[in-house]
């Protein structure tokens, strides 16, 4: 028996981020030196730019779009940072604490269906069924649980959001 414990989803978040995380001064380095060919495209995984500024590296016409392109290269990374953040975090089943570095701030909703709480029992995938905020249902209303895992559900709910199986 090992005496090292488990990871916490928190940490093996971290773990897996640091390794796919990109930086934003190497990114305006490769535009700004390397952007004739398109490197800062394939740093991140823009292979199809990539190729294409190869492919054209000889007109010089890459050359100037790099150097225009290292202008926008923070808000790249940036952006590319939190998707691959939320693409872990959705796969951990964690709550990510903030939306793109902004801790404050849950993201994208206007019509208030996202809850990004610290209750796990109601996912972030509400929004996709058009559901609404836990606090803001009627309180008469009853949830249904789910005879597999027991997991409290909203009464729209088709799927448990614990197991995944249909509900009665």
């Amino acid at each position: 028996m090992s005496t090292m414990p488990y990871p916490t989803p928190q940490q093996v978040f971290q773990m897996q981020f640091e390794s796919v995380r990109r930086d934003e001064f190497v990114g305006v380095m490769l535009a700004l030196f390397l952007g004739c060919f398109g490197i800062h495209h394939f740093y991140l995984n823009r292979v199809g730019l990539g190729i294409l500024y190869c492919c054209f590296c000889w007109t010089g016409i890459p050359a100037i779009l790099g150097v225009i392109e290292c202008f926008f290269m923070p808000g790249r990374v940036r952006i590319y940072n939190a998707v691959q953040a939320a693409g872990i975090a959705a796969g951990l089943g964690i709550v990510l604490p903030g939306y793109m570095g902004y801790p404050t701030w849950g993201g994208p909703d206007p019509a208030g269906l996202v809850w990004t709480g610290s209750d796990h029992s109601y996912p972030q995938s509400m929004a996709v069924s058009g559901l609404t905020h836990p606090d803001r249902l009627n309180s008469a209303t009853p949830l249904i649980t789910c005879a597999n895992c027991h997991q409290t559900n909203l009464p729209a709910a088709r799927f448990c959001s614990g197991c995944g199986l249909r509900l009665n």
